[in-house]
């Protein structure tokens, strides 16, 4: 580099040099505005050391891995099993619109599916039309169509529930409209584990 690289030449090159100087200042005045403006991607950019943690037993609840705005998040999962019966269905107890009763969790059903007798448990008897066909394991049956505010069961708490009310039903069900409202699902080895955030 010059010893006049910041003085004009003598020779007459003014113009050029004020065109250098004005080029060199411009790409370095973006490339630190670009530093700036875009620390955060650099900083998300750059590796990230995890400690070891050697043989810490933890009774914390699995996690899962998010990621928002390139950054990993760690999110809280629950997680909830129960024993199918002999007939295959997994019965637990839970509460509809704060009302306990003993419900069947149904992969197969579309819906959360009340007995006339739990939908007036759950104070959503009144003015029922059944004028929704479904079918059954038992055949054609006529539902009614309600909104439940909610359902829980232990910690697990799904707000504003589709369901229907169905004629003839022996145990009300847990169906699609309850179980897509969750995180997953699974029914294993006759153990039904259920997730959710």
């Amino acid at each position: 580099m010059r010893d006049d690289f910041f003085e004009p030449d003598r020779g007459g090159g003014l113009i050029g040099w004020a065109l250098r100087q004005i080029v060199i200042w411009l790409v370095g005045g973006f490339a630190i505005y670009w530093m700036v403006t875009n620390y955060g991607l650099i900083r998300a950019a750059a590796p990230v050391v995890k400690p070891q943690v050697e043989n810490t037993p933890t009774e914390a609840a699995p996690e899962t891995q998010l990621t928002v705005l390139g950054r990993p998040v760690q999110a809280a999962v629950n997680s909830l099993t129960v024993h199918a019966q002999p007939n295959g269905y997994a019965y637990v107890k839970a509460s509809v619109n704060g009302m306990p009763m003993v419900m069947a969790f149904d992969t197969g059903a579309s819906s959360v599916a009340l007995t006339q007798a739990d939908a007036l448990k759950a104070g959503v008897a009144g003015n029922l039309n059944y004028s929704v066909p479904i079918g059954t394991a038992n055949g054609r049956n006529m539902g009614a169509p309600v909104t439940l505010r909610e359902i829980r069961i232990g910690q697990l708490v799904i707000e504003d529930v589709n369901a229907i009310v169905l004629q003839n039903l022996n145990v009300s069900l847990l169906g699609q409209t309850f179980l897509n409202r969750l995180h997953s699902y699974q029914m294993q080895d006759g153990v039904l584990t259920l997730t959710w955030q």
